[in-house]
This record gives C-alpha cells, structure tokens and sequence, in this order.
C-alpha cells in the first residue's frame, strides 16, 4: 500500500429514515467527487462516525467497498472494542482490503495488552492494520514500553502504517512524533489531522504522506498542496494551506465530523445524516 500520498477520510452521508440507513448513491457520490480531485487513497473512519456503526452499517459499508474499481484504495476502520473490532476483522477476512485502521481505544489500557489484541485482530482479518495514535498514551501510560509495543507490531508486520493524530500547539515541539520516529522509520507514518500541522510534519519530521478531512470538499486544492509540499515549494503549500484554514477553524470549534457532513451538503456534493443524532448541525 502507497504511503507517501494524501488519504481522504470521507463522511459517510446516510439517508433520513428511522434507521439512519448508509446511502451508498450518496457516498459513491463523495467518493467519485473526491477522485475526481486527484486523491484515490480513501480512508473511513471517524468522520464517517464509524464508532457509533451497528453491525448492518458496517457490512454495508464494506460491501460497497469492495465494489469501489482499481483506481481507488479503499480502506475501513474497525473498532474500537476488542469485541467489535474481532467480529468487524472476520468480516474483513472474506474481503481483499489492504489494510483496516483501528479506532483508538479510550478505555484503560497497557501495551501488552494492546500489542496482544491487535496481533489477534490482524490474524483474524488477514490483512495489516493501521495504528491510529491520538495521545501519547494511545498504548498505556508508560510511554516508552508502548512505543516499544508499537514497534514490534510494524517489525513483525502485523501493521503496515501509523496514522499520527497527537494534537499540540506547537506541533514543531513533538517529543512523543522524534521518539516514535526513533523507532519507526518516517516513511511508515502518516501526518493525521489535515493540513494544520501538515506542512510541520511533511517538512520537518519527514512523514510520507497526510490524511484529510476538508480535502474530501476540496481534493483538488489538497492535492495541489501535498504535491507542493513534496516538491519542497513551501511557500504554495502555505498559500494552499491558508485555504483551508477557516474550514479547518469551525471543525476544531463544532466537531470535525460534524462539520465535515455538513459541509458536503453546503458544497452540494451530497445531501447527508448521520450515524447518530447528536451528529447532525441544525441551522
């Protein structure tokens, strides 16, 4: 699987029926707008409110998937439960993905604990996983024997990627990205929150590539702005990062899902609900 490209994390429009049902016309709809903007790698995962998915949603999901053509790598999430994930991994099994992301885990937690579940999860499924760190005790509060354990799941191959996701405010001061980078080569990682701290990440840290919400409005104009960034034309990619920058601004304000849904259906791309109630802006 191509790292060093940029991964849209699309929403996940759903019909407005009592059971919130996923509307594939309309997410086929996003997906071949967001391919129309030069991005192919599709990532679904939290803004498609996958941690609220019933069973039924998550085989349609991946049913559709796996029609989606060669052009595109689709890529599901599971989890994040020990349970959920094992039962959502024997689904994937029958599938051909590349790999499927685990949703973070919030509940306590230890790294050997984590490295266990996740090497059951990836047999089960028979496909690499994708780690997805949003704090840096993602794998338990010693921060050095979870990085160990994050460490051995990319030696052993039971994950193919890291999805980077530890918000600060001062993204250059990341002392938790340099001691993972110690252990994982940069090229196995991916910048994870959109464009913000892209430029800190790609430029600074080396990470291959970048996943992105706002890009899935704008492909284009996300396109247009890794590319830059890989040339090393930094002053581009500063002025195409300013773009998305109000967009980017109310998603940290109102919820980056949220947004992102309501945003699609502002762009007229698709009309949407979502997963759950509480996930739909009412204006």
């Amino acid at each position: 699987m191509k790292l060093d490209t940029v991964f849209a994390v699309p929403p996940l429009p759903r019909t407005s029926d009592a059971r919130r049902t996923i509307d594939v016309d309309a997410a086929e709809r996003v997906a071949t707008h967001i391919e129309a903007g030069g991005i192919t790698h599709l990532l679904y995962g939290g803004n498609a409110f996958l941690y609220h998915a019933t069973s039924e949603d998550f085989e349609t999901l991946v049913d559709w998937l796996s029609t989606m053509p060669p052009s595109r790598v689709p890529i599901p999430s599971i989890g994040p439960s020990f349970g959920r994930a094992l039962d959502q991994a024997r689904l994937l099994a029958r599938y051909h993905f590349p790999a499927a992301m685990m949703l973070p885990c919030g509940d306590p937690r230890d790294p050997k604990g984590l490295e266990a579940g996740y090497r059951e999860i990836a047999q089960a499924a028979g496909i690499p996983l994708i780690i997805y760190l949003k704090s840096e005790d993602a794998f338990g509060l010693d921060r050095a024997a979870g990085l160990e354990a994050i460490g051995r799941l990319m030696d052993s191959g039971v994950a193919a990627a890291i999805k980077y996701a530890v918000v600060l405010e001062n993204p250059k001061e990341d002392s938790y990205l340099g001691a993972l980078l110690w252990r994982i080569d940069a090229s196995r990682v991916l910048s994870g929150m959109g464009e913000r701290p892209a430029i800190v990440h790609l430029k600074d840290f080396k990470l291959a590539g970048m996943t992105t919400g706002s890009g899935c409005i704008a492909p284009r104009a996300c396109r247009a702005f890794y590319d830059a960034c890989r040339r090393g034309d930094w002053t581009a990619a500063e002025r195409l990062r300013a773009q998305f920058m109000p967009l980017e601004d109310l998603r940290d304000e109102l919820g980056p899902a949220r947004v992102l849904h309501h945003a699609t259906e502002c762009a007229g791309i698709a009309k949407y609900e979502t997963a759950c109630p509480n996930g739909k802006i009412v204006t």
